[in-house]
């Protein structure tokens, strides 16, 4: 009896490592089979990349609009500032655009004479 047993053991044994090799052997069927689907693999790859992209343009848009508000604040300050200089010694950016205004007078006579 104890022949018969022993048979029966490994029988089963053999049975379970058999069931084991057809699992092994469907998984690396599969993954073969994903690596020679190239077409697959490249809408994978576009896709990843794509993803990466998306998040990429998102990171720097919100990096630009953060330096923007920034930005923008500063030159609120500066230019509140210049205005009230402006206001307490207006004299000497009056005598700038005084002379700005000099000089495009003087080149809008000289490009009429030579008409």
């Amino acid at each position: 009896m104890t022949s018969s047993n022993g048979k029966q053991q490994d029988t089963e044994a053999l049975r379970a490592e058999i069931q084991r090799t057809r699992a092994d052997l469907g998984e690396t069927v599969q993954a073969l089979t994903a690596k020679a689907d190239v077409k697959a693999r490249l809408k994978e790859s576009a896709a990843q990349t794509k993803a990466r992209v998306r998040e990429q343009a998102a990171q720097r848009a919100d990096r630009v609009r953060r330096q923007a508000g920034h930005t923008a604040g500063t030159v609120r300050l500066q230019a509140g500032q210049t205005a009230q200089r402006v206001r307490r010694d207006p004299v000497p950016w009056a005598a700038v655009a005084a002379g700005v205004l000099t000089v495009v007078a003087v080149i809008l006579v000289v490009r009429g004479r030579r008409r």
